[in-house]
């Protein structure tokens, strides 16, 4: 007999949470059938299985039918508490409501007692102040009438020592009543004895003012000012806590480091005891400023013997009493910026009134001495150099005439050995003297007088480093400089002369903008200050390009003359067959040209290089194509005139500018035209390195060939 499901088993099934269908049916299959009749098909029996299934669905309606009278129960019952708890709310409501009603009445009648009890109160207090006055007034007039009894008044109020607070209140109020008796026989003894009693009181208290300060005692001081504050010698007590404060304060060599703890220490010690602190410490700092900081300063200004040591000294100290007073607004130790600003005014006033004209004469004598130093190490005295107008005419003059007639029209060239009269040092020392200048000038100067007295120093520094020492030293050189037609390999220095000017001048460009624009940006110094840097920049250049002019003549005309002197018509018509692989000439040449190109690599910088080398190369390309105009060409002679062109050509390319290499190679190309044979020399003409040259050019150098009439080589260009 398989096992049967009861209807209380189907019942906990369904009731479980989560309820799932399927395993329902499994599990009513399973008990019906048992647990064996999947593996044994023949014990199963479908009308058992079929009969549980509906015996299972009828017990399954009418569970359902329980179910459903149970909720239908259940909802009964919460409609039932639903109604309860409404009432309940509503009854909770109508009690708030009277509650309130409660509070209302409740706060009303508080209100009105309030206002009751303040009433009477002003009447009670209407009724007790009078009677308070009128006892107060009782005990003065009681105390009154012993100051004019004969005998000193003999309260035991006045004679202990210990309530001296007490009396010093009594006697602050009969010494007012005093000063308002009338003047007569009557009141006299009386007002005398109180002024008497009034100021031995008022010495009392601030001696134990005084004894509590030495003691520490912060609660009795703070007592005792609080009752010196109404009397006439209150500033007595200030000035007590102010002396006493400061004694065996300053320790250290340097006062300044002995201020900050001091201020800081005193400070908290005033607001302890002051009522009006800050008041008490503005006197504090105007008593340290005075008469401690002044007195310092003023010591150590006394020499101005050393000038340098004197405008160091002062900026120094204004340095430091500036961070003082900006440390002790920080601290806030009773004072404001405006009011230490103000002292630190009236200590380095007298100072700072003439401290750009101390400035400005310490300045020029330091400069005038640095370049003297300079010059006397050198052994060299100062002369003026007159440049331009007829000094250049002459030189021109010199040059172009000079040499033909043996004549001696221009200045005598000297060149000092190759002293350039130009020093780093130099500029250096006189940059860190106007730097420190232009620093004292920006701690000392007043806002508004800061940018004309940057301006001043300025001018000093234009006119001793650009003038007296880098323009001088730019015309010695311009002078030193060989004539265009030297007869003597010239010596060149003016490229050291360069060099140099361009180092002092851009150390000169940097202090301009580290130092003195933020002096004078914003005004209308600063556009003067660009003007005049850039007149004399623009002074300076003019004559540093006049320089490297000359130089270069110099040097091309040195070429000139080795090419004139060392080139023989025998080397470009030789009556032999001998080939040399270049001129002695075209070596003398290259050998002075790479020299000259390594001193303007080494002493030049930026664009000065590739324009110095690109005039040069064109003036060197000139001088050749002219040297080599003058001479006649055989076949062998062309051959040895191209090698020496060529020898050119690769000197030039160490100059790396483009443009040389394009006219030296024109210029070999136009040698070609010397060896080529007649047939070809049309075709070679129209190559790509002559094509877009004109006719008479090509023409003049084949002009030069030996052959041209003799084979009538015009004939080719017509």
């Amino acid at each position: 007999m398989s096992p049967q499901s009861t209807p209380r088993q189907s019942e906990n099934i369904i009731l479980q949470d989560p309820f799932d269908a399927d395993e329902f049916v499994e599990r009513l299959a399973w008990r019906t059938m048992g647990g064996h009749s999947r593996k044994n098909q023949d014990n199963f029996d479908p009308v058992l299985l079929h009969s549980s299934f509906e015996r299972t669905i009828k017990d399954l309606k009418d569970l359902n039918i329980q179910v459903q009278k149970m909720v239908e129960k259940s909802e009964e019952t919460c409609r039932d508490e639903e109604r309860a708890h409404w009432t309940r709310v509503a009854e909770l409501q109508r009690n708030n409501q009277a509650a309130f009603q409660h509070f209302q009445g409740l706060d009303e009648r508080i209100n009105f007692v309030a206002t009751k009890v303040v009433h009477l109160g002003e009447q009670l207090e209407g009724v007790n102040t009078p009677r308070t006055r009128a006892a107060e007034a009782q005990k003065l007039m009681k105390y009154f009438a012993e100051f004019c009894e004969e005998d000193r008044p003999k309260s035991y109020l006045f004679t202990d020592p210990f309530q001296v607070e007490e009396a010093a209140d009594i006697i602050q109020k009969l010494y007012l009543i005093a000063q308002e008796l009338p003047i007569g026989k009557k009141f006299d003894r009386a007002r005398s004895q109180i002024l008497m009693k009034y100021d031995e009181i008022e010495r009392q208290l601030i001696a134990g003012f005084k004894q509590a300060l030495f003691d520490g005692d912060k609660r009795r001081m703070q007592k005792l000012a609080t009752t010196l504050s109404q009397f006439k010698g209150y500033h007595r007590c200030i000035e007590i806590f102010i002396e006493e404060s400061q004694k065996g304060a300053y320790t250290k060599p340097d006062i300044y480091l002995d201020i900050p703890s001091l201020v800081k220490h005193s400070h908290a010690l005033a607001t302890d005891v002051f009522t009006n602190p800050d008041a008490v410490m503005s006197k504090f700092l105007l008593n340290v400023y005075q008469s401690k900081l002044q007195v310092f300063v003023g010591h150590k200004l006394a020499d101005r013997s050393d000038k340098e040591k004197y405008l160091t000294v002062l900026n120094d100290l204004h340095s430091k009493t500036t961070s003082l007073s900006n440390e002790l607004v920080a601290m806030k130790a009773g004072c404001d910026a405006s009011f230490l600003s103000k002292i630190t005014k009236q200590i380095f006033g007298k100072y700072l009134d003439t401290y750009i004209y101390d400035e400005v004469n310490f300045l020029r004598e330091k400069s005038s001495f640095v370049l003297t130093r300079f010059y006397d190490s050198k052994r060299h005295q100062k002369k003026a150099i007159s440049s331009g107008g007829i000094h250049d005419l002459r030189r021109d003059l010199q040059a172009v005439i000079g040499a033909k007639a043996n004549l001696n029209l221009g200045p005598t060239i000297e060149n000092y050995g190759g002293e350039t009269f130009l020093s780093q040092e130099v500029a250096i020392n006189l940059l860190q003297e106007s730097k420190l200048a232009f620093k004292r000038c920006q701690n000392l100067s007043a806002r508004s007088d800061l940018p004309s007295n940057a301006f001043m120093i300025f001018d000093i520094l234009v006119q001793y480093l650009l003038v007296e020492h880098m323009e001088y030293a730019v015309d010695l050189g311009l002078q030193a400089i060989p004539l265009a037609d030297p007869k003597t390999e010239p010596e060149i220095y003016f490229f050291e002369v360069v060099e140099q000017a361009n180092s002092i001048f851009h150390l000169f460009e940097k202090q301009f903008s580290d130092s003195l624009v933020p002096c004078v940006i914003g005004s209308p110094k600063h556009s003067e200050c660009v003007l005049k840097k850039r007149d004399i920049m623009e002074t300076m250049e003019n004559r540093l390009d006049q320089g490297l002019d000359r130089t270069l003549s110099a040097m091309s005309g040195w070429v000139k003359h080795i090419l004139i002197t060392e080139q023989k018509k025998t080397d470009f018509k030789p009556e032999n067959e001998d080939m040399q692989m270049y001129s002695d000439a075209c070596a003398h040449v290259v050998k002075y040209v790479k020299t000259q190109v390594e001193t303007i690599h080494n002493l030049l910088d930026g664009k000065n290089v590739d324009a110095a080398l690109t005039e040069f190369g064109v003036r060197l390309h000139r001088v050749i194509t002219e040297h080599l105009q003058q001479f006649q060409f055989n076949s062998m002679g062309a051959m040895l005139a191209i090698c020496d062109v060529n020898e050119y050509r690769k000197c030039v390319k160490a100059f790396e500018i483009p443009s040389l290499n394009q006219i030296f190679d024109t210029l070999h190309s136009l040698c070609n035209l010397l060896v080529v044979v007649p047939e070809h020399l049309k075709e070679v003409c129209t190559g790509e390195q002559l094509a877009s040259m004109d006719k008479s050019v090509l023409l003049s150098f084949v002009s030069l060939r030996s052959d041209f009439k003799t084979a009538r080589l015009a004939n080719y260009f017509k």
